[in-house]
């Protein structure tokens, strides 16, 4: 089964999501040049957090290597490949526009953190004998901006094919991943605080912006409205997978 309406709706499609992917940047540049400037209060927040933690990770050589793990099993790559991967299956499946969605919003999102950090150009945390390093600069956390698309995508692409209880499990798992992530770059030393956040913050904000021009153009062609955190970007999912087979 083929979701939408010709090519002229896949065109139509492609160019909102693109838009609606950069669209996030106008609101998360000035907030990220704000997290900058404002230097004293994100500075001594940064500073105690990456030294107590430094002081943490060389203690304890155990919990250091499990954090590189974990850190590397969860970066951005594997999630590339996972949305991939995703995407691809959803082709197969016959829903061109959803898998559309999915790679433009990890492109999009990701261009966007790059961008940023070549905007900002934040130097990463300087630290005695450090446990682990990381190339480029620090504004915001690559990893952060990276677990939280591709979790989020996942999800939200999932979402229809789960009953309510998966739904709140999913989203749990979710916000753990992120979370988690986010610690590890913090407690490797290889962030500030405040990277992790403007990863969290972005990666945020890009999926709102897709799904919230893929919720605009399903109700263009007529179909009911939804709630994406409830039910999916595509709820009548389930009901063209099982169509087509």
């Amino acid at each position: 089964m083929r979701m939408g309406n010709g090519r002229h709706g896949d065109r139509g499609l492609g160019l909102r999501l693109t838009v609606a992917g950069f669209a996030a940047a106008l609101i998360m540049i000035p907030f990220s040049l704000l997290l900058v400037v404002a230097r004293r209060p994100v500075n001594e927040l940064d500073s105690e957090a990456a030294r107590n933690l430094h002081e943490y990770a060389l203690a304890h050589p155990g919990v250091t290597r499990l954090l590189l793990v974990w850190t590397d099993l969860f970066g951005p790559w594997p999630w590339r490949v996972a949305v991939v991967a995703y995407a691809v299956w959803l082709l197969y499946k016959g829903a061109p526009r959803l898998a559309a969605w999915a790679v433009t919003t990890i492109t999009v999102g990701g261009l966007l953190g790059l961008a940023l950090k070549i905007i900002v150009a934040r130097a990463r945390p300087h630290l005695p004998d450090p446990v682990a390093l990381a190339p480029g600069d620090s504004f915001p956390s690559g990893h952060t901006v990276h677990v939280t698309l591709g979790a989020g995508v996942i999800v939200l692409l999932a979402l229809p094919m789960l009953p309510r209880w998966g739904r709140v499990v999913a989203w749990a798992v979710a916000c753990f991943l992120v979370l988690s992530v986010g610690y590890t770059r913090i407690a490797l030393g290889v962030h500030w605080v405040s990277d992790v956040v403007a990863g969290i913050v972005l990666g945020a904000a890009v999926i709102a912006a897709t799904a919230a021009a893929f919720e605009t153009w399903r109700r263009q062609r007529g179909r009911r409205p939804a709630s994406p955190p409830v039910e999916g970007v595509e709820p009548e999912l389930v009901k063209a997978i099982n169509e087509r087979n």
